[in-house]
């Protein structure tokens, strides 16, 4: 009996979460991990969570990183704020590349203009995390991250002839890298 009564107040004192923050492919929200167990935690009905989600995201194009909040309230009920994707997937797709730089000091995965920096700000800056940034220094930040992934920003347009030279070069450089990688884990499995 009073194993009861204390894990009964012990049940009381353990607060559930009732936040979380995490990025969801749009239209793809699934009861699997990680998402399913998250929600499981916060004791969310997953199957009414996927639905839901799926459905106001339909409009999107489907696999595109959402970053996404979701309140709970006390009744289970829960809430779904959705924001842009995140900057570098507009950035990539921008540039046309799969893949950042694997060493963005010295090697260029892309190239956008500044056309396209501004494009990209322009959205960003309906984001909570840039209501208080002006389009300039959101613009500044785009042009930062640009940069952390290996992607030049150019101030003048580009030819095609110039855009389809690198390219071509930037594939040879993938495939030495692939072929470099595979090489090393190769031996480090004949070491094993």
């Amino acid at each position: 009996m009073a194993a009861k009564r204390a894990a009964a107040q012990f049940g009381d004192k353990v607060k559930r979460k009732t936040f979380l923050k995490t990025i969801i492919p749009a239209g793809k929200a699934t009861p699997a991990p990680p998402l399913g167990p998250e929600l499981g935690q916060m004791q969310v009905q997953i199957a009414a969570f996927c639905k839901d989600f799926n459905e106001k995201t339909s409009h999107i194009k489907p696999g595109v990183p959402l970053p996404t909040e979701i309140t709970v309230n006390p009744d289970r009920s829960f809430n779904i704020k959705l924001l842009s994707p995140p900057t570098t997937y507009f950035l990539m797709q921008a540039a046309g590349c799969n893949k950042g730089a694997t060493k963005p000091g010295s090697q260029t995965c892309g190239m956008i203009t500044l056309k396209h920096v501004y494009e990209i700000a322009k959205i960003k800056g309906q984001d909570p995390a840039f209501t208080c940034m002006t389009l300039e220094q959101v613009c500044k930040t785009v042009i930062g991250n640009a940069h952390k992934i290996g992607i030049k920003v150019l101030k003048d347009d580009i030819s095609v002839e110039e855009l389809e030279q690198f390219k071509e070069q930037r594939a040879q450089e993938v495939e030495a890298e692939e072929a470099e990688l595979e090489e090393a884990r190769l031996s480090k499995m004949l070491r094993l």
